[in-house]
């Protein structure tokens, strides 16, 4: 192997893409030949053993070797193969050929900076080759030359180069991809590899070394906010450190530090490192261990960054994903996502479009999922929070997998959205908060309004008749002349709620929050009613406690589970049954039923109206003993 008295010290990772065939272990051969890579003897000993059984050298055969030499642990892991011109190293992230290609790929195993694209000049542009070309575009990899291989096998006609580089350039163009160049090759003679080919004169471009050479190595993303997943915890002696990879940004001792999504804040104390100088500060690229100043619990998983510039803290972002499973993406099916060192369960939450990643149509089907190959806009929702940016942000915790079962099956980038962030002040509850109160006393309300504001919260499981008694209760006070609005359970999860999941954590803080909504209506004199299942008993006495003593009304809207289930509109009951949908209340999640409820309506036994009636008259008994008319 050729090795210079000083290699070049930088160094820039490449992707080799292209359909089956078309020549990928064919070019890494020549590039490894022609700049001298190759370990000592190999190519004089596979042309001998190619002349002995009598048939022609083959580079694949090359590449065949090294596999099972990789194989064997003994000399190059065809995963990490590298080469070198005068100007800089280049390692090739993936074998060509390999059969985890896309996987590898999607998954952020390969992290290209730049990427060969292979097309035969013979077969031209095929599906793979335009599917390899979108999803160097998805994964955010602009640096792209193009290679139409075997010219040789087209006598080396500039007619048909032109015909594969309009075609493919066409398509590229209508996925905002603008290759450096097309540059004709024959990669088996070695024509315009290393050197310019003579029989190719019409070509004045460059060769691809010289392509290569002239692609520019990616800046580390110093200046970017800091990113720091944890990903592992060590303890030694009495030391708690954190160990993890700087994925972007820069770290120093005594930064404040908030781990995403714990929300745990705490101060670097040291940085520590293995195997090299101390340092009180870390950049992008490096692996260290972190101790802190408090000790606060953080687990693998969080990311770390600076107080001020924390990451998203969500359970629902939108996403671009390329699915490789066997078995199709579907909604109410849950999967395993892991983005930066996270894990946690997500499933589907809407699907905007799913384009065929060959062709750019998107595909119209009756029923929505996501098939093999196909690309998806789409809504992911996640079972518990996770820190997360937008892929155009910051790549590292910007692109993420779905494990289906065992396997990768799919996987892609964070997209724009709506996303709120939380804030450092966020992190530090002030004592200087103090609620205000107008000059309008409630008594003052009650008389203008002709009744007290209160909430009537209807609980029970799924299908037991809460939001129809509610919409109905609506209706009957609004006709008393009564000032009424509903909260329901579906509608708040579009809005106030819409980055919560269904987790216990998360139900009791949806009913929180509505809680805390559902007093305000109530201090404002309105009858606030709301609808949730809301499981739990010490989270409605949570909402009691919120809400202004004697203003709460638990109204247990019972109903036997067969009878939900009979009635099931959404169809919710038959995918609990189904394991399609996880933690539902009643099937696989309890429900605390009200030991003392103000009011119960058995809707089993009483109709719609009956059960109205009951509310109207509860609150009317109400606000009569309190001097108020309803």
């Amino acid at each position: 192997m050729q090795n210079g008295s000083s290699a070049p010290s930088e160094q820039l990772k490449i992707v080799i893409a292209g359909h089956v065939d078309h020549g990928k272990s064919t070019l890494v051969g020549r590039l490894l030949h022609d700049t001298g890579s190759l370990p000592d003897g190999k190519l004089e000993q596979l042309r001998a053993v190619a002349e002995r059984r009598g048939v022609p050298f083959e580079w694949a055969n090359l590449m065949d070797a090294l596999q099972s030499e990789r194989d064997q642990n003994i000399t190059i892991d065809t995963a990490q193969i590298w080469f070198q011109t005068a100007r800089r190293q280049y390692v090739i992230i993936d074998a060509p050929g390999h059969k985890e290609f896309l996987k590898n790929m999607i998954t952020g195993a390969a992290h290209a900076e730049a990427a060969l694209l292979l097309i035969d000049a013979q077969e031209g542009v095929q599906e793979q080759s335009r599917r390899h070309g979108y999803l160097l575009a998805l994964l955010g990899i602009r640096q792209i030359v193009v290679l139409v291989n075997k010219m040789d096998l087209c006598a080396y006609s500039r007619a048909r180069f032109d015909e594969v580089e309009r075609a493919f350039r066409q398509f590229l163009a209508s996925i905002g991809v603008e290759p450096r160049c097309f540059i004709p090759i024959a990669a088996r003679q070695g024509d315009n590899v290393a050197v310019r080919s003579v029989l190719m004169p019409w070509w004045t471009g460059p060769t691809v070394l010289e392509a290569l050479d002239q692609f520019q190595a990616a800046t580390r993303p110093v200046g970017q906010p800091l990113r720091l997943p944890i990903q592992d915890i060590y303890r030694f002696d009495e030391r708690r450190i954190l160990a993890g990879r700087v994925e972007s940004g820069s770290v120093k001792v005594g930064d404040r530090l908030v781990f995403t999504p714990a929300n745990k804040v705490s101060n670097v104390k040291t940085i520590e490192r293995w195997n090299a100088p101390a340092s009180d500060r870390a950049e992008a690229g490096e692996s260290i261990g972190i101790t802190l100043t408090e000790q606060v619990f953080v687990a693998r998983g969080a990311v770390a960054s600076l107080e001020t510039q924390p990451p998203f803290e969500l359970t629902r972002f939108n996403a671009r994903l390329f699915w490789m499973g066997r078995a199709p993406f579907i909604p109410g099916r849950s999967y395993k996502l892991k983005l930066a060192t996270q894990e946690t369960e997500c499933e589907i939450d809407s699907i905007q479009r799913v384009i065929d990643s060959a062709t750019l149509e998107a595909i119209q089907r009756p029923e929505s999922f996501v098939g093999r190959n196909e690309v998806a806009e789409l809504t992911l929702r996640t079972r518990r929070p996770i820190a997360f940016d937008i892929h155009a942000d910051i790549i590292a915790t910007g692109r993420f997998v779905i494990v289906d079962g065992f396997e990768v099956a799919g996987g892609g980038i964070v997209a724009a959205g709506n996303y709120p962030r939380r804030t450092a002040d966020s992190l530090h509850k002030s004592h200087n908060i103090y609620w205000s109160r107008g000059k309008v006393t409630s008594e003052q309300r009650n008389v203008r309004n002709g009744q007290s504001g209160c909430v009537v919260w209807l609980t029970g499981l799924s299908a037991s008749g809460k939001s129809t008694i509610a919409t109905e209760l609506e209706r009957e006070l609004f006709n008393l002349g009564r000032h009424v609005y509903i909260l329901d359970g579906d509608n708040v999860r579009h809005g106030l709620c819409s980055d919560l999941g269904f987790s216990p954590q998360d139900r009791k803080e949806n009913i929180r929050r509505v809680g805390e909504a559902a007093k305000l209506f109530a201090d404002a004199g309105i009858i606030c009613v709301t609808a949730f299942i809301s499981p739990y008993r010490s989270d409605r006495e949570l909402v009691r406690a919120i809400v202004e003593k004697g203003r709460f009304i638990e109204v247990y809207v019972n109903a036997p589970i067969e009878v939900c289930e009979a009635r099931d509109p959404k169809g919710l009951y038959a995918k609990a049954r189904a394991h399609q949908i996880k933690e539902f209340t009643g099937v696989s999640a309890p429900y605390e039923a009200p030991t003392a409820p103000d009011l119960e309506l058995r809707t089993d036994q009483a109709t719609v109206a009956e059960s109205v009636a009951r509310i109207v008259e509860y609150l009317h008994v109400r606000d009569d003993d309190s001097g108020v008319m309803i």
